[in-house]
């Protein structure tokens, strides 16, 4: 999320210590008891607030922690220990950034200050009758123009009902900031948004007012500059009524328009998740659905940049959920939607968020500027895709000041950059960046606080009848705006300017002319240190003679074609590999398919094998049982068996003695027993 460093031109540290007054705090060093004014925050802003405020002002936290029966100060204690190190200028910046965020009006409401003057801003310089002979020059035919004065301080520009069905295009001013007449009902302010145009439409998602995340889209029509709103929802699941959901809130991400669907990448919510979600918008059925991605993925952030590649996203630094700066470097492929961490070599850019980026010649990405908790950057840093190489280029040109919360697009080889902070107010200047020279200029500078020189606005591109249209939306600089201006850029760079893209052949460089000059711009090649993006001194001159100019582009358009040649034959071989890479990658599904199906027979047979294996032992438990019951029989019958013996043989004792008294009474003359037997 873009912080708000443009509220005010009063610097710091009297800033922080206005800002901590307001806050309930003392105000001054030797204050350290915070007022009553703390209590309008919730318990974990205030908790925080005073961490910072004792960090700034104290130092860090080498007090005894307080007995457990003193909660409150036991608290106060964890936050201010738990802030470590921290510089004291870096506390004083994320105190006055936390409490923009949670009352972006402190400013006007402080009783210290007064109220800044709002200074109104011409920003069509040329008059009206010169520009519409430079709209013939060119072969558009701009009508006449009333200029209104706004209440931003630019100047809007309103045409006739004819001229305004052509939407941007009715811009007939080159190289100035215009507010055209829209209609609709208009967006809720905000900044940290993100911007995306789709079929010649901008569509706006989310955004930060007044410290709360938003959760609308938001279309501007570029055709008929007109708003309108979608009342878009969530798919969670099907496409059951079950299963929609409204959206998540955000603020701080990146929108990236995908074929006919619009890709939103990370941001800060109000429950972060643990890692970054990537969604997908359908304008069709004006419905989001969560991406799946595979790979490692990064950890949840915002106020990063996210680049368009070919067929990826290169993710670059941002700030996470626990408000750390990351410097860190991924790639999302979007045909297999895997994340890849990449591991660069060289001096990577310092941690940071709020920057730009930028792809040149699709090997290329370029970082300019951004911000710490403590400190705005001014530099460029460019990382060759191929190798995944850091270097630092040397830059030409104007000096381009400190800056973060900017916004950044490309039309061909140019970059222009526009809005931005730098913790002291907004930047006026809109730059460009030649990407193929390294060369800075200034397209044009405003002044006062206007929605131009704001934070966290964003910026879009858009083509009408052949031209290029620059179209900026909504920022924050002690206000928040909702505006929408429209730069057409001149296209006074000549051929040579123009054709170089990446490194430039020694066929092309052979044909440049290196002559002093006063005007026209001329090219003078030089070898780079780096061997990655040539450096080309553009100088003026219009002494030059015109058949010498005409035979140099003659020869460039011819060298040109020469290379044109070499282009659509790599570009063939290119295609050709992809169609093999396909062809494996169908080979490959193929097997797949057919691996899965067999793993699903095993799996089948295996099941069936488990079933009879089960039922076997259920036999043998029984087949267990009953041989214990057939021992437990046989038990019995051998004591049967004991138990019959011993019957027949007290049985046969018995008869043996019986037969024994018979002889031994007939012996004695008695007669024997006749009833037995």
């Amino acid at each position: 999320m873009a912080t708000a460093r443009a509220s005010s031109g009063l610097a710091y540290p009297e800033r922080f210590y206005v800002a901590a007054s307001y806050a309930g705090f003392g105000g001054s060093p030797g204050s350290s008891a915070p007022a009553g004014g703390v209590s309008r925050f919730q318990n974990d802003v205030a908790l925080l607030l005073y961490a910072l405020y004792q960090q700034a002002t104290v130092g860090a936290c080498t007090v005894p922690k307080p007995r457990a029966w003193n909660p409150v100060e036991q608290s106060k204690w964890t936050s201010w220990h738990g802030l470590g190190n921290m510089a004291s200028t870096e506390a004083m910046r994320l105190f006055v950034k936390i409490l923009e965020e949670e009352d972006p009006a402190w400013y006007s409401k402080a009783p210290e200050l007064t109220a800044e003057p709002i200074i109104n801003v011409e920003t069509l310089k040329t008059e009206l009758e010169p520009a519409a002979a430079s709209a013939s020059g060119n072969g558009d035919s701009l009508p006449k123009t009333k200029t209104v004065s706004a209440e931003n301080g630019l100047l809007l520009e309103t045409q006739d009902k004819d001229v305004i069905t052509e939407g941007i295009g009715s811009v007939g001013i080159y190289d100035q900031w215009v507010a055209p007449s829209v209609s609709g009902q208009r967006p809720k302010s905000r900044y940290a948004h993100g911007a995306a145009v789709l079929r010649g439409k901008m569509y706006i998602f989310g955004g930060n007012h007044n410290g709360r995340y938003l959760n609308d889209i938001q279309v501007l029509d570029l055709k008929k500059l007109t708003w309108s709103r979608i009342e878009a929802r969530e798919l969670s699941g099907s496409l059951d009524s079950s299963a929609i959901a409204s959206v998540s809130p955000c603020a701080g991400h990146s929108l990236i328009p995908w074929g006919n669907k619009i890709l939103s990448i990370a941001g800060h919510t109000k429950d972060p998740s643990e890692m970054i979600s990537v969604k997908e918008f359908d304008p069709q059925t004006c419905l989001w659905s969560n991406l799946k991605t595979y790979g490692k993925s990064p950890i949840s952030r915002g106020g990063q940049s996210v680049t368009l590649v070919g067929n990826t996203l290169v993710m670059f630094g941002g700030e996470d959920a626990k408000r750390s700066l990351l410097n860190d470097l991924h790639i999302l492929d979007l045909e297999t939607m895997t994340w890849d961490d990449i591991d660069a070599i060289g001096i990577p850019p310092s941690p940071r968020s709020d920057h730009a980026a930028a792809c040149h010649a699709d090997r290329y990405l370029l970082i300019f500027g951004g911000g710490s908790h403590a400190t705005c950057f001014n530099d460029l840093h460019v990382l060759d895709l191929q190798t995944m190489e850091w270097s630092k280029p040397k830059q030409q040109g104007v000096n381009p000041g400190p800056r973060a919360g900017h916004a950044g697009i490309t039309v061909g080889d140019n970059w222009f950059i526009a809005g931005g902070g730098n913790n002291k107010n907004g930047v006026s200047e809109t730059l460009v960046l030649n990407m193929a020279t390294l060369v800075w200029s200034v397209v044009m500078t405003v002044q006062g606080r206007v929605p131009l020189a704001s934070e966290g606005l964003s910026l879009v591109t858009s083509t009408h009848k052949g031209e290029d249209f620059l179209v900026s939306f909504g920022g924050y600089n002690g206000r928040y705006s909702n505006e929408v201006y429209v730069l057409k850029p001149s296209h006074v760079s000549d051929l040579q300017s123009r054709i170089i893209d990446g490194p430039v052949s020694d066929t092309i460089a052979a044909m440049l002319p290196t002559t002093d000059a006063s005007r026209d711009m001329e090219p003078e090649i030089e070898p780079a240190q780096d061997k990655k993006i040539k450096e080309i001194v553009m100088e003026n001159g219009d002494s030059e003679p015109l058949n010498i100019r005409n035979e140099v582009t003659i020869r460039l358009v011819e060298a040109l074609k020469a290379e044109k040649g070499e282009l659509e034959g790599t570009l063939n071989k290119e295609q050709l590999q992809m169609l093999h890479l396909k062809q494996e990658f169908n080979d490959a599904e193929s097997r797949n398919i057919e691996l899965t199906k067999e793993l699903q027979s095993v799996r089948g047979q295996l099941a069936a094998e488990q079933s009879r294996c089960f039922k076997l032992e259920v036999d043998i438990v029984e087949l267990r049982q009953k041989l214990q019951a057939m021992e437990t029989l046989e038990k019995e019958v051998e004591l049967l068996r004991r138990q019959k013996a011993t019957s027949e043989h007290a049985a046969l004792s018995t008869h043996q003695r019986q037969s024994s008294g018979g002889v031994w009474g007939w012996l004695a003359g008695s007669a024997p027993d006749q009833s037995g037997p």
